[in-house]
């Protein structure tokens, strides 16, 4: 009796202490004596004590930051950048089996694969056109580590350093661009402001009123200013009068 109480002791043991527990996020590949058998979970899930052991596996999507890295653009300027990768594990057999550390191996992954797009592209490419070049990088790296199962969800670069001299290069050919922008604007608004006065003189011409009022308004704008001299606009016609009378009294004269 006592045998079979032990025996049987043992089995109930057996029996509850394969049970096992997956959270949500998990899943467990299990392995027979060696051989993969599948992966389990979420949830309560049973292997056999002893001839069958697991390997948990995360399938959130995990955060990796490629530290600072120094490689060459395509027009030699040495640049050092920061990646982000985002990715996550779709298929937990093939992340356990087909590579030892699939994390480690995404990054070096992601490492070969900057230097070769940041070299295959100039300095304003990489400055200007950062989530392109992020875009060609995540389709590097997920074709690399599709067969490990695992899905590269998004990369980005985050930092993007230049040398010194090359920032004090650029500030300087910044500042060319915005004096030419404004001497452009200047010479534009210069160009419109004569084309506009042309417009206002061959107005005046078809009405010599026009003209009369406008010196008019000036002198009374100069009347406004609080001057002590005052200045007074004659007509021309007056001044041509006025110089063919002086013309017509000195001929007199001389006879």
């Amino acid at each position: 009796m006592s045998i079979l109480f032990i025996v049987s002791s043992i089995i109930v043991f057996l029996v509850i202490y394969g049970f096992r527990v997956a959270n949500q996020y998990q899943r467990a590949v299990v392995f027979r004596l060696g051989k993969l058998q599948g992966t389990r979970g979420p949830g309560l899930y049973w292997i056999i004590p002893f001839i069958e052991w697991q390997q948990m596996v995360d399938i959130r999507t995990i955060t990796a930051t490629v530290e600072k890295q120094e490689t060459i653009t395509k027009d030699n300027v040495p640049v050092e950048v920061t990646v982000v990768i985002w990715y996550s594990i779709v298929d937990p057999a093939r992340a356990v089996v087909e590579v030892v550390d699939y994390s480690g191996a995404v990054v070096q992954v992601a490492l070969t694969s900057l230097r070769n797009i940041i070299g295959q592209h100039t300095l304003d490419d990489v400055l200007k056109e950062q989530e392109r070049l992020g875009t060609e990088m995540r389709q590097v790296i997920d074709t690399a580590t599709e067969p490990w199962g695992v899905n590269v969800e998004r990369v980005e670069m985050r930092n993007v350093e230049i040398p010194e001299s090359m920032q004090r290069a650029m500030a300087q050919e910044a500042e060319a661009l915005r004096e030419k922008r404004a001497r452009i604007i200047k010479a534009e608004a210069e160009l419109e402001a004569s084309m506009k006065l042309r417009e206002a003189a061959a107005l005046i011409m078809e009405n010599p009123a026009g003209l009369e009022l406008r010196r008019m308004q000036m002198v009374t704008e100069v009347g406004a200013e609080q001057n002590t001299t005052t200045i007074v606009m004659m007509p021309s016609e007056f001044v041509s009068m006025a110089k063919g009378i002086a013309d017509w009294t000195s001929k007199m004269g001389s006879k």
